[in-house]
């Protein structure tokens, strides 16, 4: 089930990391990059946060999910993140939303919904499929307007 975003003190909480999460989207759009940005927080601390880098790696999988969960499995030492909440501003793609489930990635919060590839409550809800043995929590539309605007305005100039 895909939850909206609240006032509560959690959903300040989620303000607060899916800003870093646009200055990490911010950054991709000054290299270039397709400006998606994520951040991956345990218990109220950043573990890893990165931004979009295919053209950069000239590496296909390197999206900012992908990135910031490879980052935190390296630090914590071990691939297992059911402890953890991933931000990102952009709605996780299939290969994003597999790397999540694979990761146990206790909770998803995203910003901007995709309407083209988004895998977690647009396209498809891979987070909520029945036949997967574990669930993760999402919470959609955390400043969506700024993370939709910054898309929106960085595919605009490449016209």
């Amino acid at each position: 089930m895909v939850q909206n975003a609240g006032n509560s003190l959690a959903g300040q909480r989620d303000v607060h990391f899916m800003e870093m999460a646009l200055e990490e989207a911010r950054q991709a759009a000054r290299e270039g990059e397709i400006p998606v940005g994520a951040v991956l927080v345990r218990d109220g601390q950043v573990l890893a946060r990165d931004h979009n880098r295919r053209e950069q790696d000239r590496d296909a999988t390197a999206h900012a999910e992908f990135l910031v969960i490879r980052q935190a499995c390296r630090l914590l030492r071990r691939w297992r993140l059911s402890d953890t909440t991933l931000y990102v501003t952009l709605e996780p793609c299939p290969m994003c939303a597999g790397a999540i489930w694979n990761a146990r990635v206790g909770r998803l919060v995203y910003g901007a919904w995709d309407s083209a590839a988004g895998s977690c409550g647009s396209q498809f809800n891979l987070p909520a499929h029945p036949s997967l043995n574990f669930r993760t929590e999402v919470t959609a539309g955390v400043l969506e307007e700024e993370c939709r605007k910054i898309l929106q305005d960085f595919l605009k100039a490449r016209r």
